[in-house]
């Protein structure tokens, strides 16, 4: 294969990993809580700063070659911060409007996300100015006689852990079980003995946890984090989840996919492609919407009046 072929390749699958990472959450959130979180991706890059005050906090207690373990330390608590963010906003906001019309639940996630955008700038030390987030180290490592960048490689390995976990959670454990029970039929469920606030509190702490990576991969991505970064990353993210259908986790990934192939293909084949590139992604959401308006693989809800 070609080397630049192959890299292209690597790219495409770079980018559409990372996005399935918050397309996921979406799709979850709605799966079982039937509410789009809107300030998903707001609460995704909040793990990054949370990182960088974790490793901030570590080199004063332990000196500044506390090494990789610091690192590791620091991404756990981080996106352990973010799951707990996660369900401390539906305990505070989301639960106010899981009985009431969509659109009340949208508004309000959309002014949630406003919130924490402005709570970092303001709380964060230099909050408006970028933050360097070298994560990863860029390098690459020979693979089938071609060079594979590092970072594209850790990407898909985590997504793929991540997606492979949380398939087995839901479909082989028992708290994946009282999830999909809460997702088919609430009232049932409390028949059944399973409190569904408790699987809210828990599906929010999971949805938030798996964004935090996808945060805290896409900030190493663009090698720097911003406070407005989650508006960007929750729109693809949502489109995404939107483009393959709200609530199929296969329709998440795919979606991602999709969309990071428009994405690689614009800024390959235009000569400005980097600068229009979201255009074409989102021509493309409108375009599959028309033809099916509940995604690739939703299924379309019949309401009876």
């Amino acid at each position: 294969m070609d080397s630049i072929l192959a890299q292209h390749i690597m790219n495409w699958l770079m980018l559409g990993s990372l996005y399935t990472l918050v397309a996921l959450g979406f799709s979850l959130l709605f799966g079982v809580l039937n509410v789009i979180h809107f300030s998903h991706g707001d609460v995704s890059i909040v793990a990054p700063f949370v990182a960088l005050a974790a490793v901030q906090m570590l080199s004063a207690w332990f000196g500044p070659g506390m090494g990789a373990f610091g690192w590791v330390l620091a991404l756990g608590l981080a996106i352990l911060a973010t799951g707990l963010l996660g369900i401390l906003l539906d305990w505070l906001v989301i639960r106010r409007f899981r009985n009431s019309p969509a659109m009340m639940a949208l508004v309000a996630t959309v002014a949630l996300g406003t919130v924490l955008r402005e709570l970092l700038r303001t709380l964060y030390p230099q909050g408006s100015n970028p933050k360097p987030f070298p994560l990863i180290a860029e390098g690459k490592v020979a693979l089938g006689g071609l060079e594979v960048s590092v970072f594209a490689l850790t990407v898909l390995g985590i997504t793929v852990t991540l997606v492979t976990l949380l398939y087995v959670l839901l479909h082989h454990t028992p708290i994946g079980m009282r999830i999909r029970a809460v997702a088919e039929d609430r009232d049932v469920a409390r028949l059944m003995a399973i409190n569904p606030n408790r699987v809210f509190a828990v599906t929010f702490f999971i949805a938030s946890a798996i964004g935090a990576v996808g945060g805290l991969l896409y900030g190493s991505y663009a090698g720097v984090v911003r406070f407005d970064f989650g508006i960007q990353l929750g729109l693809i993210g949502f489109s995404a989840a939107v483009l393959g259908g709200l609530g199929s986790m296969p329709g998440a990934i795919l979606g991602s996919m999709l969309i990071a192939g428009i994405d690689v293909l614009a800024q390959v084949a235009l000569a400005d492609g980097a600068a229009y590139r979201l255009v074409f992604v989102f021509l493309l959401v409108i375009a599959v919407l028309v033809l099916k308006p509940s995604g690739i693989f939703g299924k379309p809800v019949i309401e009876k009046v």
